[in-house]
């Protein structure tokens, strides 16, 4: 891992020594819809009065935010849509103690360090500034940039530390 930061910051130098300017990866935006295992509407459950901190919770450091447990979900569903085929899958997933194997549709890689809490609770900066209108969406996709320029322009926007060091920890 220390290897690839070193050869990373070779490059990058040897890229700013001969006036190459940064060139971010393309994102194709907004991304295809995801399909995930089960059919979920953020859209219907937001209607009803949850909220995303219900369910995506950030327990200790908080690096990702959390899926809710199965658990959580069948405290409305063992009354609520039982007869739905995907109100079936996901009971099944809780009967047997399974995760539910979600896509996930933001990430960022491996280099970068990102902790939700610093961001979410912290700085009191909203999920969909980064997650797009989540609350509207029956089906999602990616519809924001999680790419280096997106959150340095998010950073010198608030005034937040903004050297590769914030998001590129070299241990």
């Amino acid at each position: 891992m220390r290897r690839f930061f070193l050869l990373t910051f070779l490059a990058c130098l040897l890229a700013f020594a001969q006036g190459k300017k940064y060139q971010p990866k393309q994102e194709k935006l907004p991304g295809d819809p995801v399909p995930q295992p089960i059919a979920y509407s953020h859209k219907t459950h937001v209607a009803l009065g949850l909220q995303c901190l219900n369910c995506h919770t950030m327990p200790g450091e908080g690096l990702e935010a959390t899926y809710p447990p199965e658990s959580f979900c069948m405290g409305c569903h063992q009354s609520v849509k039982v007869d739905s085929p995907e109100i079936q899958k996901l009971a099944a997933y809780a009967r047997e103690k399974k995760r539910i194997p979600w896509v996930r549709i933001y990430q960022v890689p491996d280099m970068v360090w990102f902790n939700h809490t610093l961001h979410v609770k912290e700085a009191r900066i909203e999920c969909s500034l980064c997650h797009g209108d989540v609350a509207q969406r029956d089906v999602l996709f990616k519809e924001k940039s999680t790419g280096m320029m997106a959150c340095m322009d998010c950073h010198a926007l608030r005034q937040a530390p903004n050297g590769c060091d914030t998001c590129h920890p070299s241990q």
